[in-house]
């Protein structure tokens, strides 16, 4: 009795409200049940992407940040390793100076006591020249794990695009139930998985 705000819903009522939430009818139970298959498989196909992007994304940030770390690490050696190379030109300065003293002077004690500056000013070029190279040599390691970093930041980030690519054609997947797309899907979620391995073996 409708007349008084109250409707009683029929068989038919039913499925024409069926039919415009997108369903098919009765007849056709075949069909829906295979685009529900079809929306639940890319629904969850989405939902673990999704998971394994933002886990992609957290390492590229990762990487990212330890190339920038890396990278300044390798620059506060090379500022030590040129710090200590003007402090080996400053011992050269003074062996030159004590060598030129030593060959001016007519006692025999003022040359002893130069020379034995200069062998002193060599011993210390010495030491000063090894700690140098060490650092010159950890600034080039920083260096490269700096490149490494940024290598696999890379890596990350194209993983991370192609899984990106994967859920925008699940997206159109399911709007246009078109199969094709799912495969599509499938394919570009895999070759990002792929990828994201390959940032994970290094390589």
């Amino acid at each position: 009795m409708s007349g008084h705000g109250f409707h009683v819903h029929g068989p038919h009522d039913h499925e024409l409200e069926h039919a415009q939430q997108g369903g098919q009818g009765h007849g056709d139970h075949g069909e829906t049940a295979g685009q529900k298959a079809m929306t639940n498989q890319i629904a969850l196909f989405t939902a673990i992407i999704a998971t394994v992007g933002a886990l992609f994304g957290y390492m590229g940030g990762a990487t990212q940040a330890n190339a920038g770390l890396y990278k300044n690490n390798a620059a506060i050696k090379k500022t030590e390793a040129s710090n200590q190379w003007n402090y080996f030109q400053s011992k050269s300065t003074k062996q030159s100076l004590a060598e030129m003293s030593r060959d001016l002077s007519t006692k025999e004690d003022d040359k002893a006591k130069y020379q034995a500056k200069v062998d002193r000013y060599e011993k210390e070029k010495g030491e000063i020249k090894d700690k140098a190279d060490t650092l010159e040599a950890e600034a080039t390691e920083w260096d490269h794990k700096s490149d490494e970093q940024m290598h696999l930041h890379h890596r990350w980030a194209q993983a991370t695009t192609v899984l990106q690519i994967s859920i925008a054609l699940a997206a159109i997947a399911l709007l246009t139930k078109k199969k094709w797309l799912e495969w599509a899907m499938f394919v570009a979620g895999g070759a990002g998985v792929a990828v994201g391995a390959l940032a994970l073996l290094h390589i």
